[in-house]
């Protein structure tokens, strides 16, 4: 069953109705052509689920009835946050869509010393939403609860104060030779966090091609960030991303689980 979103102010519970808006009305009549009584699932991107009903089909909107409140926890309780590097080229488009797929809440973007985009131009806002538009419609197809948050873009400096307040954070550094990811994950330490703590926050700090620079790894490790290898294999920052966040949450979240 094909799934949307929708904004907590166009459901009708009292009703027991909604509305869908946008570009998701072309794609339920044009592409997907539904019609009037075909069922479609709605979730209200805070992990309310409902079964719905096409009611009626407009140019601007689709009109569902409430068939039934799904109840089913999409989302971790490992609150994954990436900070990502800026990738040149078309790597921040597979980033966007595997990390939401893999179930991360929050996609930061950062401006290292070896990031080679630039966002700070014109094209900037276009980039924008249509990286949005990635997660959006990765996170329907991968029936996420909740559409992941993209933000930034951070300085490296920003991004360090943003980790902070973060309960956990790694960072995956191809030189790295003393601490290998599992180490950590598996950790006292870090068990003592997760078990004691309803939701966890989690931060995983990536650079972009060419990784991090010794200086930056340094901050990093001043900072609190374990500095962590992922074993004896290079990763491509696109790879490294997808690769960190799934084993994060195989080893503390539901990756793995029923």
């Amino acid at each position: 069953m094909d799934r949307f979103f929708v904004e907590l102010e166009d459901i009708d519970l009292e009703n027991k109705s909604l509305n869908i808006y946008g570009e998701d009305v072309k794609h339920i009549s044009k592409v997907l052509r539904y019609s009037n009584g075909d069922k479609i699932e709605v979730c209200d991107g805070h992990n309310k689920e409902y079964i719905c009903e096409i009611a009626e089909i407009s140019k601007d909107t689709v009109l569902l009835n409430i068939i039934e409140e799904v109840k089913v926890n999409r989302e971790s309780r490992i609150k994954l946050k990436l900070y990502q590097g800026l990738p040149k080229s078309t790597k921040m488009d597979i980033i966007l869509q595997k990390l939401t797929e893999c179930g991360v809440l929050e996609i930061i973007l950062v401006n290292t010393k070896r990031s080679i985009v630039n966002l700070n131009d014109k094209k900037a806002d276009k980039k924008f939403e249509r990286w949005e538009r990635i997660v959006y419609e990765a996170a329907k197809q991968s029936k996420r609860g909740q559409i992941p948050k993209l933000r930034g873009v951070l300085s490296f400096g920003e991004a360090l104060k943003d980790m902070s307040e973060n309960d956990i954070n790694i960072s995956p550094y191809e030189a790295e030779k003393s601490l290998g990811i599992k180490e950590v994950l598996s950790s006292e330490r870090v068990k003592k966090i997760v078990d004691s703590k309803e939701e966890v926050s989690i931060g995983i700090f990536i650079g972009p091609e060419g990784g991090f620079s010794e200086s930056e790894n340094e901050k990093i490790k001043e900072n609190g960030i374990d500095s962590v290898s992922m074993g004896p294999r290079i990763f491509r920052t696109e790879t490294a991303s997808i690769v960190a966040s799934s084993i994060t949450l195989y080893e503390l979240g539901d990756i793995g689980g029923m």
